[in-house]
């Protein structure tokens, strides 16, 4: 079978087991814990059943780090509250749940993870040439990546934890540059993946992996559905003015 499709299989198999798991929870925010480890299940398949080329077990390791931490991060700021707002809201609003869950939510996630995953699955499956100019420079973007979006998350969860906060807005450390420094971390996580695929495969197609998770981020279930909670406060138009969205800029005078 064609490694690719076997792969592909593999994967709703996983996401139909988080939805199935889902039902029992009564819960439909634990795909965001699968998201990140669907990530790791897919490297190191990927790496198993393919040829094992130079640099992939690099770009397999990095990706295993990236989804493993972002699952626990997940895991810990929810573990002991209810359901996330926004797939609370989803479960009040959407007509035939179950199936918009299983296809909306745990399947469409399904889809954008098998194509962000492109730079590493055809790392591992397709043997290639080796530029050594572009490796480094995706291990930079990676590492300087993954520190902004794990710091980040700290920052906020440790914000969230001192009640005095409650009900403020994070506009301070790596908050005070972006809006969500956490999301432009996990941006520059997937272009740097993409250089050092690039660089292994020199396949310009798989820039389709950051492009989308870039979009997505920018504009679809990233930062609009979060935003949207906050719109006519006054601190956070005066916040939204001053602040960079995405990529950390020095505040708007």
């Amino acid at each position: 079978m064609n490694p690719f499709l076997l792969l592909a299989f593999i994967l709703w198999g996983y996401m139909t087991c988080w939805f199935i798991f889902s039902l029992f929870l009564k819960r439909n925010d634990i795909a965001d814990i699968a998201w990140g480890l669907g990530f790791v299940l897919m490297a190191w398949l990927s790496f198993d059943y393919g040829t094992q080329p130079k640099y992939a077990l690099l770009i397999s390791l990095l990706v295993t780090i990236w989804g493993i931490r972002l699952a626990l991060h997940i895991y810990l700021r929810n573990r002991k509250k209810t359901e996330d707002y926004r797939y609370l809201e989803w479960r009040k609003t959407w007509r035939h749940f179950y199936i918009r869950s299983y296809l909306q939510v745990f399947m469409l996630q399904g889809v954008f993870l098998y194509v962000i995953s492109l730079p590493f699955l055809v790392t591992n499956l397709v043997p290639a040439h080796f530029d050594s100019l572009l490796v480094p420079l995706g291990v930079i973007l990676w590492t300087v990546g993954f520190l902004f979006e794990s710091v980040g998350d700290l920052q906020l969860s440790r914000f969230i934890s001192q009640p005095e906060n409650k009900g403020k807005l994070m506009t301070s450390g790596l908050w005070k540059y972006s809006r969500h420094p956490n999301y432009f971390g996990e941006v520059a996580v997937w272009w740097g993946i993409f250089l050092l695929a690039y660089a292994v495969t020199g396949n310009l197609l798989l820039i389709i992996s950051p492009l989308l998770i870039t979009v997505l981020l920018l504009a679809i279930s990233g930062i609009p559905l979060l935003e949207k909670k906050y719109e006519g406060r006054a601190d956070w138009e005066e916040y939204k003015r001053k602040t960079s969205a995405l990529f950390p800029l020095p505040p708007r005078k």
